[in-house]
């Protein structure tokens, strides 16, 4: 299917709208896969040790359906806004239901930790990968196969937050679905909470999350980039993540 102008896309809608016609669903769908090919790459981190890619692309897909049975054409809302919204928050629900965080990966983490300072205040730096390893008396493979999927759990829980508090709204929609003053105000007052539980971080914490959450890089590539570990990333990661949770819990349960 040839791509398509957005004034083309509007008009599939229109006419899907009026006449009901599933071929016409269709072809919405196909000319908006970009939409599902994004937010698998974007929230790949989070499912990769637990979902296959191909699972996650059918889940965001019958997200993007249900998006075009369900959009209204009279709001004042683009529908690429409506149906990223749609379709990232089927993914989080879909990782969230494989139960992925069973108990020896929170403990993981707690034991990560508890090893990572010991070291530290042993060393007087940072440990390397193989002297957590061996600290834990866990394989290397091992030690960084647990950190990835505490770090993957830590990621899906601070996202799913993210996006139940409304901090992942676009400027042209508020929560009904229709753009506002008021709405514009509210996004602003909650990007201003983000912002600032991102300015609580340290310097390294800041780093690892711009350059996952907005360059979308894998941890292995942060690694390269401050020249520490994939599981450093991962603790870093984790431990930055745990901050901002605690920062924004009190404003999100606010609403």
């Amino acid at each position: 299917m040839p791509e398509l102008t957005s004034e083309e896309k509007a008009e599939l809608l229109r006419r899907y709208k009026e006449t009901g016609d599933k071929a016409l669903r269709n072809d919405i769908v196909m000319a908006y896969m970009n939409i599902v090919r994004y937010a698998a790459v974007s929230t790949r981190n989070m499912y990769l040790k637990y979902a296959d890619t191909d699972d996650i692309i059918n889940e965001a897909s019958i997200a993007l359906m249900s998006a075009v049975d369900s959009f209204d054409t009279s709001k004042n809302v683009k529908f690429e806004t409506y149906a990223s919204i749609k379709v990232r928050g089927a993914i989080i629900d879909f990782i969230r239901r494989q139960d992925i965080v069973p108990r020896n990966i929170r403990r993981f983490a707690y034991e990560y930790d508890k090893a990572y300072a010991e070291l530290y205040s042993e060393l007087d730096r940072e440990p390397t990968a193989d002297e957590l390893a061996e600290h834990m008396k866990l394989t290397r493979s091992k030690l960084e196969s647990c950190a990835a999927k505490a770090a993957a759990a830590q990621t899906l829980s601070f996202e799913e937050m993210l996006l139940n508090g409304g901090f992942d709204i676009p400027d042209d929609v508020s929560e009904d679905g229709v753009w506002s003053a008021e709405a514009s105000l509210y996004r602003e007052e909650k990007l201003k909470y983000l912002a600032q539980a991102i300015a609580s971080l340290k310097e390294r914490e800041r780093l690892v999350i711009t350059l996952y959450y907005y360059e979308k890089l894998k941890f292995a590539d942060i690694g390269r980039v401050l020249d520490v570990s994939e599981s450093r990333v991962c603790q870093i990661h984790s431990q930055a993540v745990a901050k901002m949770k605690s920062y924004l819990a009190d404003y999100v349960g606010k609403e």
